[in-house]
């Protein structure tokens, strides 16, 4: 073989140092770290100082108070528009605009991408190689040629196996020019058919321990699945509890304005006796202290009211209602306290059942439990068989080379085993042992759970029943207080009491009304953490989510919305009952999320 002019060689070695100036003019020095390699630069100052607030930017002048101090505070609803809601409505709207519920519904669909991601590990490998090599090298015999080219391509498909092996069908190639005067054929081209298995008989052998991560995968959608049902009652709960805070703030504020209106007429009465000389000026003074006292409790309630107002609007997160606009929310919907009888014992039953925290343990069990196995398995020798068959064609051109490769007069076989063991193997038993003490510490925590869970039940079943019983003392107390205070106003026009008692009696009546609202919300409210610690809903409807794909894909004109939000699951006519505590049969129930493994 000739040895090869200079020219072709200097156009690579040229070709290769531009490719090279090219790279490194593109991407600036590989040996120094650029300031756009740690990402965005954000000032220090912003960082690190302390900005006081700039209070004439954020505030506003205070107009000056109304000459009259005993006057009525300025109603913060006057002339704002109202919208009325019934506590289905909040469920409702809850449901489809919860910002908390849009975010935990989008993990399901990433907990999907998941098995995905490891179902695709039994995906075959499609590769493909091509080296081009040029050998100068100096010998010290004939026999070995000094000047080599070559040129090596593969191509072939590698398929995992899920019982731990791996088959490959490889296609190699090559291409082989030398300066070897005995080489027979030059140039030499050689085209093989190759197939090889190898399969682990020990460690990562075997179905289970090799779907051990689709497995965790899998049940680990389930348990983000069971997070997200408990996540759609959350919310549910609460939308419930701060509807009749709602109710509750707004009944103290009509409480709290009654009391005012007590207080100035009151005051009235004070001053037509003080005036006709019925009564000595301290009885002003005193009908006035009440007045005032009872101008601090409106402005108390009032702002209560907005607070629970912006709660709830928080959670139903209706479009038009946010959180600054002025319109003013009524519940619709009023308290109907019946007495309840409570079954302790199918509670709890139904609790054990019903709550995705007991679920969500049971799904991580049998995660520990799969994942001891692995360990176990893990902590054995690798001992392999690996076997390859491969056709041999040889030829000094394509065609002779692929003509012998079809005859298959020549085909090799090799059989292999290969062991590895660490000494000791301490690392793999303690991987063993810190799964099975996982394993252990979790058995511990769902009994702990479980207790947890009885008591939420019995705690709320005993508010539920205390619950009616001071619904009743406080209505009584109510309508006996405002006898009384009918009394003393009597007895003050005849001279026989004083402002200090009959305000006393009216705060004694506002006491006994608030105790009697409260005691009638808190019964609401204690239903409501009844079904909760059940992990049920109060009402008729039951509730089917379904998981949120956020990314968005364009719709043909006229196409339906598509799904992926909680909803109500209308039940019919017949079904619907009143609100009250669900039955013992769940009330509603999950949808499976589709998942790749179904």
């Amino acid at each position: 073989m000739n040895k090869p002019g200079p020219a072709p060689r200097v156009a690579v070695n040229v070709l290769t140092a531009a490719a090279a100036a090219a790279a490194l003019s593109a991407c600036a020095s590989p040996f120094v770290t650029r300031d756009a390699d740690y990402g965005p630069a954000i000032a220090r100052e912003r960082l690190r100082a302390v900005e006081p607030i700039d209070r004439a930017a954020v505030t506003r002048a205070q107009t000056p108070p109304d000459a009259d101090p005993l006057a009525r505070p300025p109603d913060p609803f006057a002339g704002v528009d109202a919208v009325p809601l019934t506590v289905e409505e909040a469920r409702a709207w809850t449901l489809r605009n919860n910002l908390d519920l849009r975010v935990a519904l989008i993990d399901p669909t990433i907990a999907n991408q998941s098995i995905t991601e490891e179902e695709a590990a039994w995906q075959a490998v499609f590769f493909s190689n091509f080296r081009f090599t040029d050998l100068e090298q100096p010998t010290a015999t004939t026999l070995v040629g000094g000047q080599v080219r070559q040129i090596d391509y593969d191509l072939g498909v590698r398929v995992p196996l899920r019982t731990g092996g791996e088959v490959t069908v490889r296609l190699p190639f090559n291409r082989t020019k030398t300066n070897n005067q005995f080489s027979t054929l030059n140039p030499s081209i050689s085209s093989d058919v190759e197939f090889s298995i190898s399969q682990p008989l020990l460690r990562n052998a075997g179905r289970r321990a090799n779907t051990h991560a689709l497995r965790v995968a899998a049940l680990n959608g389930d348990v983000t699945r069971a997070r997200t049902k408990l996540e759609v009652i959350r919310q549910l709960a609460e939308a419930d509890r701060a509807f009749w805070r709602l109710y509750a703030a707004r009944r103290a504020l009509d409480v709290a304005q009654q009391q005012f209106e007590l207080a100035q007429a009151q005051l009235e009465r004070a001053r037509r006796r003080v005036d006709a000389g019925d009564a000595a000026e301290i009885e002003r003074v005193r009908a006035e202290e009440g007045v005032a006292q009872r101008l601090e409790s409106i402005i108390t309630a009032q702002n209560d009211v907005l607070l629970r107002q912006r709660e709830l609007k928080r959670l139903i997160n209706l479009p038009g209602l946010d959180l600054d606009t002025p319109v003013l929310l009524v519940p619709a919907s009023d308290p109907d306290p019946v007495p309840l009888t409570v079954d302790r014992e199918a509670l709890m039953a139904q609790a054990i059942d019903n709550r995705m925290e007991l679920l969500e343990l049971e799904l991580q069990l049998a995660i520990d439990e799969s994942t001891v196995a692995f360990e176990r398995n893990r902590a054995l020798p690798l001992f392999s068989l690996d076997y390859t068959y491969r056709l041999n064609g040889l030829g000094d051109n394509l065609t002779n080379s692929v003509s012998l490769l079809r005859s298959a007069d020549f085909n090799d076989w090799i059989v292999g085993l290969s062991f590895e063991q660490s000494v000791g193997n301490d690392a793999a038993k303690a991987r063993v042992q810190r799964a099975i003490l996982d394993r252990l510490q979790r058995l511990a925590s769902r009994e702990a759970r479980e207790q947890s869970i009885r008591q939420e039940v019995l705690d709320a079943a005993d508010t539920i029943e205390s619950g009616w019983q001071r619904i009743m003392a406080a209505a009584q107390s109510s309508i006996l207080a405002a006898r009384t205070l009918q009394a003393e106003q009597r007895q003050f026009d005849v001279g026989r009491s004083t402002s200090t008692v009959v305000l006393d009696t009216a705060t004694r009546l506002a006491e006994a009304q608030l105790a009697e609202i409260r005691a009638v919300t808190d019964y609401e409210i204690a239903k409501i953490d009844l079904a909760f610690a059940t992990g049920t809903l109060l009402g008729a409807d039951r509730v089917i989510w379904a998981p949120v794909d956020p990314r968005p894909e364009p719709a043909p004109p006229g196409a339906p919305a598509p799904e992926g939000s909680a909803q109500r699951d209308e039940p019919a006519e017949s079904d619907v009952g009143p609100v009250g505590l669900t039955p013992a049969t769940p009330a509603h129930e999950i949808a499976r999320a589709p998942s790749p493994r179904r």
